[in-house]
């Protein structure tokens, strides 16, 4: 860092740094409109989306029992339970906000600090983890408000910030638009899927008959070489696995099933939480995931899998599971399930597609990581 940087505590750049309360705990319900509630969930980085915030509360709530937690255009805002860490602000044109106590907002004194450079800042590993390391005794999972008051960071001069805050907001803007491209191969397949088989009148037949539940045990032998998968590592939704997923051997006393590249990967534990994935190698998996292997000459894979991550197969799956505390659909009555099952020549020519936009999408992940790669290295080039 430049000899004109300082370091200073956030507390000697603010006016006020406070935080709010959950209304319900004075006996005050939330409200379908009102008064915008802001939670953790809220806050992700950038300006608050207000059109997305689900909790309202009462002007009267707002003005009185709240109002220490009124927040201002501006307010820098950090997630201090649950989620650690995650920052935001408080758009310049929003509507009166008020918030509950898992958010700490930062009121800065003017023409102190830019606002854009503070969220870089705290994007910033290496800077931030010193915070995240300093959990108090009895709090664990929460920082509380003195911790933000003593955070230290950089301070350059105010055009230095605008400056570093303008570059990395260039890189910023460069890895959304690669992440969003990214996601646009999903939503083609979404809407070829239905274009090809959403409206038509198939067949249907027994899912056992046409797709075998695979539920092989995996040996002593599997479960040392073979990479494993659990619940965890699929993402939901996106039909794919989760970013942070290596392909490794894990050692699991509890039993596991065994698949290959020719099975899908069915999430059977919370299935409107849509996990489904086709895997590449051969692997073991925990007993939430079945593994499922399309009968030859009847389905195929490609088929299968966007058949399951279809909105009509989430619904039925999640209206027909047990278990209150850990909802399950159960292998048989998947079993029992009518599938439809359109002309094999018709899977394959999907099948095709979904290759074609996979190997699209592995080259659009190799451009997000570049771009991701770019935007962490400004980052430490900035403030490390």
């Amino acid at each position: 860092m430049n000899s004109d940087w300082q370091w200073v505590q956030l507390g000697e750049i603010s006016e006020v740094i406070s935080k709010g309360t959950t209304p319900t705990t004075h006996g005050v319900a939330f409200l379908d409109s009102g008064i915008p509630f802001l939670r953790a969930e809220d806050v992700v980085g950038g300006a608050v989306d207000v059109n997305s915030v689900k909790y309202y509360i009462d002007e009267k709530t707002h003005n009185k029992l709240l109002s220490r937690s009124q927040l201002q255009p501006g307010d820098f805002l950090i997630t201090i339970a649950g989620s650690l860490g995650r920052v935001g602000y408080v758009p310049l044109n929003a509507p009166p906000l008020n918030c509950n106590q898992a958010v700490a907002f930062v009121r800065l004194k003017p023409n102190t600090i830019d606002l854009n450079f503070l969220l870089y800042v705290f994007q910033y590993e290496g800077i931030t983890k010193s915070l995240l390391d300093v959990q108090k005794v009895g709090t664990i999972g929460n920082l509380n408000l003195e911790q933000i008051r003593d955070f230290q960071i950089p301070l350059p001069p105010l055009t230095e910030q605008k400056r570093i805050a303008s570059l990395l907001a260039r890189a910023d803007r460069l890895r959304g638009l690669r992440r969003a491209a990214r996601e646009q191969c999903d939503s083609l397949l979404q809407s070829v899927f239905l274009e090809m088989f959403g409206d038509a009148k198939y067949d249907v037949q027994e899912f056992k008959g046409v797709i075998k539940i695979d539920r092989t045990a995996a040996n002593e032998d599997d479960i040392k070489i073979l990479p494993y998968v659990g619940l965890e590592d699929v993402e939901k939704d996106t039909g794919d696995f989760a970013k942070e997923y290596r392909p490794i051997p894990q050692s699991m006393l509890a039993t596991n099933y065994k698949f290959t590249p020719s099975h899908v990967l069915y999430g059977k534990l919370r299935p409107y939480l849509n996990k489904v994935v086709m895997p590449s190698f051969s692997g073991v998996c925990t007993t939430e995931i079945l593994p499922l292997l399309p009968i030859k000459g009847k389905t195929n894979k490609a088929y299968l899998w966007a058949y399951l991550r279809s909105k009509k197969f989430v619904d039925w799956a999640s209206n027909n599971v047990s278990g209150a505390n850990l909802p399950r659909l159960s292998p048989e009555l998947l079993g029992d399930y009518l599938l439809p099952v359109p002309p094999l020549a018709l899977q394959d020519e999907f099948a095709r597609v979904v290759a074609r936009v996979e190997s699209l999408r592995a080259r659009m992940d190799e451009s997000a990581r570049q771009g991701e790669a770019l935007f962490q290295s400004l980052l430490a080039e900035s403030f490390g």
